[in-house]
């Protein structure tokens, strides 16, 4: 059986639309997921999200904003690919180390694998902004992804468990 899956919404609802990651989690702890999945809020407090990964999951999706230069509300699906540590310039592993208060998901993985604590399989499901300013609420654009990213997040959960079913005990 699968350790499960951890759905994590980063980002700061003070600041636009970066708040997208809070509000995709919302609506997904909101939808039917299953019982091996854990959704959470982890805002800007990234030591938090590692704290979480250390009960130990098969997959994580990470819900954030992230800029990639395409027309606001468009939903990206990324596969994480995170480098070891050592590979790291000396200042990068400090300023990795020294700021874990805000979600950069990149800084996030990078210290999950270094504890041994990252998921098998690691994903974001972004949101391209329209604007990330002071003041709440989302654009129009973004507030129309969310409804999408929900959609992803579960198509993601439904591949991983098709590949993580047990093959013992099959009849």
């Amino acid at each position: 059986m699968s350790a499960g899956i951890l759905v994590a919404g980063v980002g700061n609802e003070l600041m636009g639309d970066d708040g997208f990651g809070i509000a995709a989690a919302h609506r997904c702890a909101q939808a039917d997921l299953g019982p091996d999945v854990k959704v959470v809020e982890a805002g800007i407090a990234g030591i938090g999200l590692v704290q979480d990964l250390m009960d130990r999951y098969e997959v994580v999706i990470v819900l954030d904003a992230v800029d990639r230069g395409s027309v606001p509300g468009t939903i990206h699906v990324l596969e994480l690919t995170v480098p070891e540590i050592d590979t790291m310039t000396a200042a990068d592993r400090w300023e990795l180390l020294t700021d874990m208060h805000y979600t950069i998901p990149s800084r996030v993985m990078i210290l999950a694998r270094a504890l041994g604590v990252l998921p098998a399989r690691a994903y974001l499901v972004g949101c391209q902004p329209a604007a990330m300013e002071l003041g709440e609420g989302l654009s129009p654009a973004v507030a129309a992804g969310v409804s999408e990213a929900v959609t992803r997040t579960r198509e993601l959960i439904e591949a991983a468990r098709r590949t993580t079913t047990p093959a013992t005990g099959a009849a």
